[in-house]
């Protein structure tokens, strides 16, 4: 896997310290309110797992699974929800923690379709942004990294479900997937 990689961008230690970063923003912003933490399956598993162990009020955590990629490198626009989230978010503190915002159409739907279920307050939480992808106008409350429009892959993102599991952040060689 290790020879597909055309670069490291982030290596472990610089991913602890963005991790650290929003944790405490997160801590700051909530004091003791209680968090639900809404993961976007499959890529944000790893990041909201070293985020939500440096969480220092109470939380509870949920997933949906949502696509617009399948097994291609650029997001086709067409969002689909493949599993809803089983938890009632009504009157909720709700942080949605995705792995990279791209051109922002999931987050935009997703995030549509959770304000309709009335949270008191509805936060995104991303590891990464490609400013320069972007199509819809998100905002990030709690962001890691911009990172420049590559193709990167590890520390949970993919590619045709591969890598998902190296320590760091590193751009795919181009020949992998053309």
């Amino acid at each position: 896997m290790m020879d597909d990689i055309e670069k490291i961008i982030l290596d472990e230690n610089k991913i602890q310290l963005i991790v650290d970063r929003l944790a405490s923003e997160i801590n700051s912003d909530f004091d003791s309110s209680e968090i639900i933490f809404l993961g976007l399956l499959k890529g944000s598993v790893v990041f909201m797992s070293d985020l939500i162990r440096r969480i220092n009020v109470p939380c509870k955590i949920d997933f949906m699974a949502v696509s617009s990629y399948g097994s291609g490198t650029v997001s086709s626009g067409n969002v689909k929800i493949l599993k809803d989230m089983s938890m009632d978010i009504t009157g909720k503190n709700v942080i949605v923690v995705e792995d990279i915002v791209d051109s922002g159409n999931t987050l935009c739907c997703v995030m549509e379709i959770l304000r309709g279920r009335n949270p008191a307050c509805l936060k995104l939480c991303s590891f990464l942004s490609k400013p320069e992808r972007r199509v819809n106008n998100i905002t990030i409350d709690y962001l890691g990294e911009e990172i420049p429009n590559e193709f990167v892959v590890g520390y949970g993102l993919d590619y045709d479900e591969k890598y998902r599991n190296l320590p760091y952040l590193g751009i795919l060689k181009p020949e992998v997937y053309s």
